[in-house]
């Protein structure tokens, strides 16, 4: 039995948060990539991708890097983000994002430990 892919980070081309400054929706253009189907909104994000999907993934799996500084997942919208030392965090929303930028290296340093134990 095959497992069915999902749209990572709701579709939203990753590549396009380093290269235009924030979510861009992706299109038609795709890539499979630990399970998911990632979009892009060309070919040439799509290739930079292709060409290093951990630079471009966003931390913790696209899950809220807040939630997983509290050890537990939650889902993610595309206008709560951050990059910090060239590594994307997702959060739930905007204020999961104002609550993780008050202490950004100790909730990543939280994260990066709960993780991946929080999978379950």
């Amino acid at each position: 039995m095959h497992r069915r892919a999902f749209a990572a980070i709701d579709g939203s081309d990753p590549v396009g948060y380093f290269t235009k400054g924030g979510p861009v929706e992706g299109g038609d253009v795709t890539a499979r990539y630990k399970g998911a189907i990632w979009r892009f909104a060309d070919q040439v994000s799509a290739d930079a991708f292709a060409a290093n999907p951990a630079a471009y993934a966003p931390a913790f799996g696209g899950y809220c890097a807040f939630a997983a500084s509290r050890g537990y997942l939650a889902p993610t919208t595309p206008e709560a983000w951050t990059i910090v030392d060239a590594r994307l965090y997702l959060n739930a929303n905007l204020r999961a994002r104002e609550l993780w930028l008050e202490d950004m290296p100790g909730n990543i340093a939280k994260g990066e430990a709960n993780w991946p134990g929080i999978l379950g």
